[in-house]
């Protein structure tokens, strides 16, 4: 018997920034967010007769085996997947796994908490643990942002657990996933209007996040003042958005962008500029830099007549489109006999 399970990445709209500690505790903070059709996937054999577990990372080619606890040190290696083995108390038991994602971490698809999120649910599935999906995001981010001191916010451990488009509130003392309910028409307009380009560049969010945090901790009045008006325009996203209101949901991504350039000195570069401003020129109504920025994946709404020709200049830049389609379900396990 295998279990298998599954966990889609997401795109942000709006909001993200404001999920970042100490902000959300302070202020509140909230995320317009979406699932895509881009996948972590994590499988799961059991070994008779062994006490071992055994990790194949299929996107790097390697394989690792840990005999006991003390190999579980932290090192730079497979340190995310040594923390969900440590918490879901796995170690003693004969187990192998595979791992595979669609994108790479520093994608700005929230691809290392998705892949967090998809082991929880494998271990859940095989040990039987009842577990909710407030349950199963909460442990994702004690793993990643308190276990293992990794930089970030909250939000891709919920939208990889919930799946679907969410407007995710984050309080001092909870955190709310309000899931919105959008029309299949609207969702297909909105699909055919977006565009994804990968910007050929990874980033390393952590010290981006980091000089957004020491910004907000010395509460320098640009960061704040930003930080709150993305908050706003998150929320006019999500009207513009349930009221199919399309063209100006695509013109307050600009908006958001803008925005969040305010927050950290290295959000964007010269290189996001040119396709940014390229974009532009040729007919997008807006965009952003998915994640923390720096790199990884440039959404932009553009009307469907002007399409191919933003792609073709920013295919010259040496960008890559990616087509996606919407995600509607979160985190999925099942069985294979």
């Amino acid at each position: 018997m295998m279990v298998r399970s599954k966990a889609p990445l997401r795109i942000s709209f709006a909001g993200g920034g404001t999920d970042v500690p100490p902000y959300p505790q302070e202020r509140g903070g909230m995320v317009l967010s979406a699932t895509i059709n881009k996948y972590v996937y994590s499988s799961l054999i059991p070994l008779k007769g062994k006490n071992r577990v055994e990790v194949n990372s299929l996107d790097y080619n390697m394989t690792v085996k840990y005999e006991n606890e003390e190999d579980l040190k932290y090192n730079g290696q497979l340190d995310l997947v040594k923390s969900v083995l440590k918490k879901m108390k796995v170690m003693g038991k004969g187990i192998r796994i595979y791992l595979h994602s669609d994108a790479p971490p520093g994608s700005g698809l929230g691809a290392s908490s998705t892949m967090v999120v998809c082991l929880i649910g494998l271990f859940k599935h095989w040990l039987n643990k009842p577990l909710t999906n407030y349950d199963i995001a909460d442990l994702a981010y004690e793993i990643e942002r308190v276990d293992l001191g990794i930089k970030g916010g909250l939000q891709d451990q919920y939208a990889a657990t919930f799946g679907g488009f969410n407007f995710i509130e984050f309080l001092k003392d909870a955190i709310i996933v309000n899931p919105l309910k959008i029309p299949p028409d609207t969702v297909n307009e909105l699909n055919y209007n977006l565009l994804l380009c990968y910007t050929g560049r990874r980033r390393l969010s952590a010290h981006i996040i980091e000089e957004q945090v020491e910004r907000f901790v010395k509460k320098k009045k640009g960061v704040v003042k930003a930080m709150d008006e993305l908050k706003k325009v998150t929320i006019e996203m999500k009207n513009a958005l349930l009221q199919v209101r399309l063209d100006d949901f695509g013109k307050l991504l600009r908006c958001a962008w803008e925005n969040k350039k305010k927050m950290a000195s290295k959000i964007t570069a010269p290189f996001i500029d040119e396709m940014y401003e390229t974009a532009l020129k040729r007919g997008a109504l807006g965009g952003k830099i998915l994640g923390a920025g720096g790199g990884g994946y440039l959404l932009l709404y553009v009307p469907f007549n002007k399409k191919q020709a933003v792609a073709e200049g920013l295919e010259l830049l040496g960008g890559r489109m990616v087509d996606f389609n919407f995600e509607f379900e979160g985190l999925r396990t099942w069985e294979v006999k």
